[in-house]
């Protein structure tokens, strides 16, 4: 697994897309503790938690050794309405992500593009137990698709970055059968799959799914998240009717190695695919949420036990 490098994302210290209550670190106490917990790399976070600026932010993470990996963006596929100022965003933030990696000589990050997760009520409600007539129609399946193949391709075009899309609970593309409508509606030379094993759990109904979500979509993936699923916490969220924001609450993504994910089998996996040269840890807690530093060197030393 020696190829393999981790790094950590600022969602595992609560900085999170949403609009929640709670206050969560800074930037440069984010970056501080992913460094010293031994993370090599970092995504984004919101725009603005960072410095925009590419000279500042490529200083900032030069001077703790971490290489910029990725950036995620939300944009509501489904609202034809919504993909041009989407685009505008992707170009934004692809932008800098280029400029940065210019300056640090070092890897091309990826745009991690999403659907506006959490902003449908009936999805926000029922994540982690979508049923089929909860998602998109023929119509909307394509606009989403076109949407995100889009945005792909403009961003290429203008930058040179390769996108990925987050299948995301709480979002259009959460279970597995949605995973599957999108990449086929899309081109796989324009876009690839951030396989993220914690939602892949959740929204599968099964913590321990994440490696046959592996072997499924193993041409389409490009870049991996590392995420657990707790199961007694996922069963007692559909049991109750949680929506996901209190799934998350609850601890249903637990620290890496406490919950169902298959993570000696996921490196088993990734152990053939070398063009895979980095993993994020993402343990999502919301803001002010848990002990971020500590789960972080947990998350980290637990990877290394397992040769990762």
């Amino acid at each position: 697994m020696a190829h393999i490098r981790i790094g950590n994302a600022p969602c595992s210290w609560g900085v999170l897309e949403f609009d929640l209550d709670g206050q969560a670190a800074g930037y440069a106490q984010v970056l501080d503790e992913m460094a010293a917990a031994g993370y090599e790399g970092t995504e984004l976070g919101d725009w603005g938690f960072m410095p925009t600026d590419p000279d500042a932010l490529a200083r900032e993470l030069a001077g703790r050794g971490l290489t910029m990996l990725g950036a995620f963006v939300p944009v509501a596929l489904k609202d034809p309405d919504a993909h041009a100022a989407g685009i505008e965003a992707a170009l934004k933030t692809a932008r800098l992500l280029a400029a940065v990696a210019e300056r640090m000589n070092g890897h091309a990050p990826f745009l991690v593009l999403a659907d506006d997760n959490g902003s449908d009520p009936i999805r926000t409600r029922n994540a982690g137990r979508v049923t089929p007539e909860m998602g998109l129609s023929d119509a909307e399946w394509a606009v989403f698709a076109a949407g995100a193949e889009r945005i792909a391709r403009v961003v290429h075009h203008e930058t040179g970055l390769r996108t990925v899309f987050h299948h995301h609970c709480a979002g259009y593309v959460e279970t597995p059968d949605e995973i599957a409508r999108l990449l086929s509606l899309t081109d796989p030379a324009v876009l690839g799959l951030v396989f993220d094993t914690g939602h892949y759990a959740f929204g599968a109904g099964d913590c321990s799914a994440a490696l046959d979500g592996l072997r499924r979509f193993a041409s389409r993936i490009w870049y991996i998240h590392f995420k657990d699923c707790h199961p007694e916490i996922a069963a007692a969220g559909r049991a109750a009717g949680w929506d996901y924001f209190e799934s998350v609450r609850r601890g249903v993504f637990c620290e890496l190695g406490r919950g169902g994910v298959d993570f000696p089998g996921v490196a088993e996996w990734l152990a053939a695919r070398p063009d895979i040269g980095w993993g994020i840890v993402e343990q999502d807690v919301l803001p002010g949420m848990g002990a971020p530093k500590a789960s972080a060197e947990r998350n980290r030393a637990y990877l290394r036990s397992i040769g990762i």
